[in-house]
């Protein structure tokens, strides 16, 4: 069975160091690059691309909201025309630097508070979706499962890779718990792996109190921006890796060829 972990790099901001960014490259299969709306810059992504190059890692759009000053975090509503051309501005940043260095953004992750947005809203997540076909019908769509972007990239007949989150917890909704509360994130990667493993084997998500919902999983997020992404990527792919999954970046998986 083929797996994806896909991590978001390139995020150097106020809130966060890119010192981890050139080792994540060296565990992860595909980057979520940080195109300067909540993070990042020119110089940033032409660093993570290079890596990304000489490590086989597949390149990938992060855009957000416009607000550096909240990291995307914070809820902001737009139009349709004003998200259309968000999504279209940040790709075509990114993709500017990777023709420089002779690669392709591949695939497309919506960041932070938009992301959150879309998972809850058919409407905006329909946006979304047919924005970034329009831009490439063969970008690849990278989706929290079960979520309405899923449902909207589907309706769309889009490429859609359905990721779960190796380090945060799930309310019995399917959502991720909220960053406000206490219980969000898995910090200890020792159950994080679990956490993973368990996940990707049963093909379901793991619910903070125990229940599990069935759902499609091709990838696995490991954040950038916590003090223990390293360790947990590491122990993440290993355990993956040891328990016979396969490896790949999102453009090399069987289904997307």
């Amino acid at each position: 069975m083929e797996i994806n972990i896909n991590c978001d790099l390139g995020e150097k901001s106020k809130f966060h160091s890119i010192e981890n960014d050139p080792e994540l490259l060296n565990i992860i299969n595909s980057a979520n690059i940080a195109c300067g709306y909540h993070a990042g810059d020119e110089q940033t992504m032409d660093m993570v691309i290079k890596i990304s190059k000489r490590n086989g890692v597949s390149v990938g759009a992060h855009p957000s909201f416009n607000d550096l000053e909240n990291f995307g975090r914070k809820r902001i509503y737009l139009n349709s025309s004003e998200i259309k051309k968000l999504i279209i501005n940040q790709y075509e940043i990114l993709q500017a630097i990777a023709q420089k260095n002779d690669e392709n953004v591949t695939h497309i992750k919506p960041h932070g508070a938009l992301n959150n947005m879309a998972c809850e809203d058919l409407e905006l997540a329909t946006v979304l979706a047919k924005t970034i076909h329009e831009i490439n019908k063969d970008i690849i769509y990278l989706v929290p499962t079960g979520s309405q972007m899923e449902v909207a990239a589907k309706k769309n007949n889009m490429k859609i890779a359905c990721e779960i989150f190796a380090d945060r917890n799930y309310e019995d909704d399917g959502n991720l718990i909220s960053r406000k509360k206490p219980n969000a994130l898995i910090i200890n990667p020792e159950l994080a792996k679990k956490h993973v493993l368990n996940m990707v084997k049963n093909q379901a998500i793991n619910c903070l109190s125990g229940k599990q919902i069935p759902c499609e999983i091709d990838s696995v997020c490991i954040h950038g921006d916590n003090k223990s992404s390293l360790a947990t990527a590491k122990s993440i792919k290993d355990n993956l890796v040891n328990n016979g999954l396969i490896l790949k970046p999102l453009n090399k998986m069987k289904k997307f060829n």
